[in-house]
């Protein structure tokens, strides 16, 4: 299981949220494990029954408010609930004012309280977002990414066979590397995203030549942050003994980090353009998007000329 420091947090993001750490030490026995965030209200008003612990807790307005309606020994009282259970760190967002006992009871326990000046709704999506990019599934694959026409395909092969010398040449016509030899995959929303490593990023290794600054040679429109993995398209050299789909009546399918995507095998041979094909391919997967499939209407339109020419006159 992924997790992640409350100090990790508050180092990475101290700057963007603006934290102030409120009980001398960031250092909580548990860690951050998953990307949702909790309002303990229920909690704070005795309600505990299905108080999410392992969640960071937030402090908004609302809170407050209640436990300054509270008596002295009730507000302690919805204070201790609060920390019945060893939760991650909690985080005073708006730069509200707090309890002392607040911040007692948390060193008591050892969770770390930070606060942030930020609007409490706003706060959350932006925590939510760091959360959720934190905790993303990743992997990292052989290959290029290119966007052709709006379409991200993942061109893979085994080493040599020419993946960079067709990205280069899409890129030559137009489209946008995203990164060559090595990407990293995640999956956000049931959705795949390829990028380069810091290291590798517009950067191409072209047998032959050595290694191209596609950002310095074409521009920074050549070249694109990040895209979604729409189509695998494999390069294999051509063997004669293969059976390859030559009408594509059906969508073949690969799995990257438990996603299902649409795989296309091009056999390589001395002078079959590979780049004009993967145009093809960015270009009828977007056909597909919009319910065109070019196959299901030749076949439909076969039909109907046979079932005219049997038909009795």
């Amino acid at each position: 299981m992924k997790s992640l420091s409350v100090r990790e947090l508050y180092e990475s993001k101290r700057e963007l949220f603006q934290f102030e750490v409120l009980t001398g030490s960031i250092d909580s026995e548990r860690p951050i494990t998953v990307s949702d965030v909790h309002r303990p209200g229920l909690a704070l008003a005795g309600f505990t029954k299905n108080f999410l612990a392992e969640r960071i807790q937030i402090l908004g307005e609302t809170e407050m408010l209640f436990l300054e309606t509270l008596g002295k020994e009730e507000r302690r009282k919805a204070i201790d609930r609060l920390f019945q259970e060893k939760v991650p760190c909690v985080i005073v967002a708006k730069g509200l004012e707090y309890d002392a006992y607040l911040s007692t009871k948390a060193k008591e326990v050892g969770v770390p309280i930070l606060r942030t000046p930020q609007s409490t709704t706003p706060f959350i999506h932006r925590l939510a977002e760091f959360l959720e990019e934190a905790f993303a599934p990743r992997t990292t694959l052989h290959g290029t990414l290119v966007d052709v026409y709006g379409a991200g395909l993942l061109i893979t092969g085994k080493s040599g066979i020419g993946k960079s010398e067709c990205a280069l040449d899409l890129v030559e016509r137009g489209h946008r590397l995203v990164t060559d030899d090595m990407v990293i995959v995640t999956r956000k929303h049931n959705l795949l995203y390829g990028e380069a490593s810091e290291q590798l990023k517009y950067h191409m290794e072209i047998r032959g030549i050595g290694i191209v600054d596609v950002r310095s040679m074409f521009g920074v429109r050549a070249i694109g942050k990040t895209k979604r993995i729409d189509v695998e398209v494999r390069l294999r050299e051509w063997s004669a003994s293969v059976q390859y789909d030559r009408l594509g009546l059906e969508d073949r399918m690969t799995t990257i980090l438990g996603l299902k995507v649409p795989v296309v095998t091009i056999p390589i041979i001395p002078g079959k353009n590979i780049t004009v094909l993967a145009e093809v391919v960015a270009m009828n997967h977007q056909l597909k998007i919009q319910g065109i499939h070019s196959v299901d209407l030749l076949d439909k339109s076969l039909i109907e000329a046979m079932r005219k020419k049997s038909a009795p006159v």
